[in-house]
């Protein structure tokens, strides 16, 4: 029997690793890692290598669904179509357009996104639209943003293996980004020193030359220490300082307070090791890595701005193997900021508020843009508990696990007029709705994902959608058709990229014929002749000069009454909420049920023994959850994964945002611990 073997993208981390489809008569029968790949190098992860397992499993959905007397019926397309339309209309002329919001995903290709995008603003009419990255990386976004002028890596995971020195902070790189953490222990092998710090003894810093273990929170009082210390030493690049930033009189002037001594007793970590991590990295070149146990804290913008002004301060930007470099949780979530998919801005960054930047859109779709920022996620949750949000579209999120605060967000939902859920498996989301309508996933279409370090690479369909599931952009294009919009008559994907490319110049070049020709490209591109951007700023910034940013240290504190700090995040074997990863039969039985893990000291001081069931509880809610009893982890932090929703970390999590990027306080959530 023949097989086909059809070349995509895996739909998991954003690392972007490339992989064929087998197929035969019809069916996915395995997944084969591209050896050409220039990052995935013919590897994958336990993730990548099950990557087919969910496509067609039988609980995948097959035909719209619509509640009645509080359960699910199926339907056909044009019933379930017709009644949302309908109802859609009549709440958008009753309540007007920014009644209703829309979530879209960073599980969704670009085209998807952009016209997700588009329909809340050109269809519907409201700037109420927004994705799971105000979850995870939204503070990202707007730091960098601030910072340097773009809101994405500035470098690429091929260059890893070029730099003397790599700096890991909040990101446990082995768990959640396999494939770079092998670049990185490679680059080790090749005599690159390595920097790790973080709350948990992980497995990447087994590696490290130096490990700084910090308190939680304490990322800012670190990142100043280090910058106290460079500076004291004479090792800040002047030159750079001088012709390329602005304000660095003001940062140096803040960390004079942050010697070693006191950030030390701040943070945990040893006077001497602080001292050495400085100057390692400032004698280097050097690449900075980091993830959520940076960006998800009510102060993640101003850690990235911290960051950000080592990286300025030492000059190890606008080079190769250098650089700022967040790593992105989804598949295609940086897509999905690329594309638009934000309240306050439209594709490329270009914030809804400029006039100029609303009138290209407005030319090109031929309808009035709305300038009001919208709501985000967080907010929109809010305003429909609150009664002013009536209607929400939901894509591929699942945000009744994902979200914090989740019995609130389960009352907001329930709240809506109207719920639409978009998505290939039944989830505690879906569950809510007035209607389920069943998407196609990554192995039934044709589209691009956008990978953590910019690189826009094809997701090629293998298989004909399974049942009578719909490409989300179709889904898209039939909604907007029937509630009166034009410009949603696309024939295919490729139409909508062409559409991108117009409206958006960092993706101008990038063309469905050259990424057939085998190029991975990364933005910016501006046109069809440039080879793409592998790492940026090397002839200036988009601001002018780049951005110093003083910021000070500020930490949760736990208490009497809440004496433990909670840090929530993933295992190595699941993904997000779990609604995929956890119909994929091995991973299931690696980790089937949640757990939190504390310190052995205190375990023994509570009288919690391995296996005991005990309470976590906080100011927003409590759950039931098995103890794993670590050696990794400090006395006083827990540990507890989010993709279990028999013992959803959420629960736990409260509404505190950072002011400036709205993302919610994951990391550092003030909580007890009872012995059941």
């Amino acid at each position: 029997m023949n097989s086909d073997f059809v070349l995509t993208t895996c739909p998991f981390c954003g690392t972007g690793c490339n992989f064929y489809l087998e197929v035969e008569d019809g069916e996915i029968k395995g997944v084969v890692p591209c050896k050409t790949h220039p990052v995935s190098r013919g590897k994958l992860c336990v993730l990548g290598r099950s990557a087919h397992k969910f496509v067609q499993h039988p609980e995948r959905l097959k035909n719209p669904l619509v509640k009645k007397n509080g359960r699910f019926f199926e339907t056909d397309w044009n019933t379930a179509l017709k009644e949302i339309s309908e109802r859609l209309k009549k709440i958008i002329e009753k309540y007007g357009p920014d009644s209703v919001g829309i979530i879209s995903s960073a599980k969704c290709t670009n085209e998807e996104n952009y016209l997700i995008m588009k329909f809340a603003r050109a269809a519907v009419g409201t700037n109420n639209i927004d994705h799971c990255a105000r979850l995870c990386h939204s503070s990202t976004v707007e730091g960098l943003r601030q910072a340097f002028g773009a809101g994405a890596m500035t470098n690429s995971i091929t260059e890893i293996d070029q730099a003397e020195c790599i700096f890991i902070t909040g990101s446990n790189t082995t768990s959640q980004h396999p494939l770079v953490a092998s670049w990185i222990i490679s680059a080790k092998q090749k005599g690159a020193r390595l920097i790790v710090a973080d709350p948990r003894s992980i497995p990447i810093s087994r590696y490290a030359d130096i490990y700084l273990r910090i308190k939680p929170g304490t990322n800012i009082a670190l990142i100043n220490g280090l910058l106290h210390v460079i500076i004291k030493e004479g090792l800040i690049d002047r030159s750079f300082i001088s012709e390329r930033t602005q304000g660095f009189q003001e940062i140096e002037e803040t960390v004079k307070r942050y010697d070693p001594d006191y950030v030390s007793s701040i943070t945990g970590a040893s006077k001497e090791l602080i001292e050495k991590a400085a100057i390692l990295y400032a004698r280097s070149r050097s690449m900075l890595f980091y993830a959520m146990g940076i960006t998800q804290h009510i102060n993640g913008t101003d850690n990235v701005k911290a960051i950000a002004n080592l990286s300025l301060a030492t000059g190890n930007i606008g080079k190769p193997a250098t650089g700022v470099n967040p790593l992105r949780g989804q598949n295609n979530v940086q897509g999905a900021c690329d594309m638009g998919a934000l309240p306050d801005v439209l594709t490329g960054y270009r914030r809804v508020d400029d006039e100029d930047a609303r009138r290209v859109f407005e030319k090109e779709w031929g309808v009035p843009v709305p300038e009001k920022k919208g709501l985000t996620l967080v907010e929109m949750m809010n305003e429909a508990e609150k009664g002013s949000l009536k209607a929400m579209i939901i894509f591929g999120e699942n945000p009744a696990i994902s979200d914090p605060d989740i019995s609130h967000v389960k009352k907001a939902l329930s709240s809506l007029e109207l719920l639409v859920v978009v998505d290939i498996f039944l989830t505690e989301t879906a569950e809510l709705a007035h209607f389920v309508l069943p998407a196609s996933s990554f192995a039934e279409k044709d589209g691009t994902f956008t990978n953590t370090d910019r690189r826009v690479q094809r997701v090629r369909k293998a298989i004909d959608p399974v049942g009578n599931s719909m490409p989300d952009w179709k889904i898209v294009c039939e909604i907007a058709e029937r509630i009166g919009a034009k410009g949603f008559n696309y024939s295919s994907p490729k139409q909508i990229m062409d559409e991108i490319r117009r409206l958006t110049p960092s993706y101008a070049g990038i063309t469905y014929e050259r990424l057939e020709s085998g190029e991975t490209i990364q933005w910016p591109c501006p046109s069809e002749d440039h080879p793409g951007t592998p790492f940026l700023y090397k002839d200036g910034f988009p601001i002018g000069k780049a951005r110093f940013f003083s910021v000070e240290h500020t930490q949760i504190k736990p208490s009497d009454k809440y004496p433990f700090i909670l840090i929530t995040g993933r295992c190595p074997f699941h993904f997000h909420t779990g609604s995929i990863t956890r119909k994929i039969e091995r991973l299931e039985n690696e980790v089937n049920e949640g757990y939190v893990e504390i310190s052995r000291r205190d375990a023994e001081r509570l009288g919690i023994k391995e296996g005991d069931t005990v309470e976590v509880i906080s100011e927003t809610g409590k759950i039931e959850i098995k103890a794993y009893v670590s050696e990794e982890i400090e006395p006083g932090v827990i540990f507890i994964p989010m993709h279990f929703k028999e013992s959803p970390a959420n629960m736990l999590v409260s509404r505190k945002l950072d002011p400036f990027s709205k993302i919610p306080n994951f990391k550092a959530c003030a909580v007890n611990v009872k012995r059941k």
